[in-house]
């Protein structure tokens, strides 16, 4: 009897330790507001936790305003690319303490008018020279109508503007008129995302020259070495009036505080997780080159630069990552 007892209380040992084991795997969910680049760096985070704690993630879709609801709700638990001037409420959410900022992922995301590098500087690998050594700024590009000209109008030059609907459109147009550059080009809307993508990359892969707006982190920046013209520095006060430099915004970590209280060790990762625009556009090239999916190219970057993963990681952490991307 005594061993029978015995055996019945050691299966519910077990069985009680097997079930706070349990208890502690966690389905974790990340913002998923609709872009690539935070897609992607879901995978990282995503990836990095599940090898480290076990914990498997998910992904809760929705616009920008959403999934921030969803953090402060506590219906989402990370938010990985928390584009700060994009939400009216931001800072008054983080006075009154709403939700967790826990740092900065990058904050170089720039946009503006940008050239190929060999309209400038050429390419002697492509055979290409350059058609315009002295473009340097926005208003530079009144020299040298001649070398984008309008497919339409040959005596005007083109310049490839915002998306109809978008907020840069109407800023764009101001800066169109504000640098007198209608005097001799032609202000060009592309109808979408996809038009314009498709117009720089047409020209580039042809080695043509081509003037456009486009904005970071994306695979085409990624793919493509271009330059973004100079303007006047950046004036919050006259910017929307096309008058300077649009901003960079700062894109951080957020938590929902929920979460927050009982999940230390993603917050001392998350709180070291810092990227560029540059790094986030190399990945997604990567992706757009190979047909990766999010996680296979997060595997990929951070086998490419595994010295992200000391800065995030402590020394035992990111050697287990490192040795678990190496098999």
């Amino acid at each position: 009897m005594k061993k029978f007892i015995s055996v019945l209380l050691l299966s519910v040992l077990i069985l009680t330790l097997t079930g706070c084991e349990a208890s502690t795997k966690k389905e974790i969910s990340f913002a998923d507001a609709g872009w690539d680049s935070i897609k992607f760096h879901n995978a990282v985070a995503g990836t990095i936790i599940n090898e480290l704690y076990g914990h498997t993630w998910t992904e809760i879709s929705g616009s920008t305003t959403v999934v921030h609801e969803g953090l402060i709700k506590g219906e989402i638990d990370i938010h990985m690319e928390v584009w700060t001037d994009n939400i009216a409420t931001y800072d008054d959410d983080l006075k009154n303490d709403r939700l967790k900022e826990l740092g900065v992922n990058f904050d170089d995301n720039y946009q503006g008018i940008y050239v190929p590098r060999y309209v400038i500087e050429g390419d002697a690998e492509r055979g290409i020279e350059a058609s315009a050594p002295d473009l340097k700024t926005v208003w530079d590009l009144k020299k040298y109508p001649e070398i984008f000209p309008d497919d339409d109008n040959k005596d005007m030059g083109r310049i490839y503007g915002g998306i109809p609907g978008w907020e840069i459109d109407r800023i764009l147009e101001n800066k169109f008129y504000f640098n007198n550059l209608d005097e001799n080009f032609i202000y060009f809307r592309p109808g979408s995302d996809a038009a314009l993508s498709a117009a720089i990359t047409s020209a580039y892969e042809k080695g043509q020259p081509i003037a456009a707006y486009y904005w970071e982190p994306t695979w085409l920046l990624g793919k493509y070495d271009m330059v973004l013209l100079e303007d006047n520095p950046f004036n919050p006060d006259t910017y929307q009036n096309g008058e300077t430099e649009l901003p960079a915004v700062r894109v951080t970590v957020g938590m929902s505080n929920d979460f927050a209280k009982d999940n230390q060790e993603l917050i001392d990762f998350l709180s070291k997780y810092r990227t560029s625009s540059a790094l986030t556009s190399e990945a997604l090239a990567y992706m757009q080159d190979t047909g990766s999916d999010y996680v296979e190219a997060a595997k990929w970057f951070m086998s490419e630069h595994p010295e992200l993963l000391d800065q995030w990681l402590n020394t035992k952490d990111a050697k287990k990552i490192k040795d678990s991307l190496n098999k």
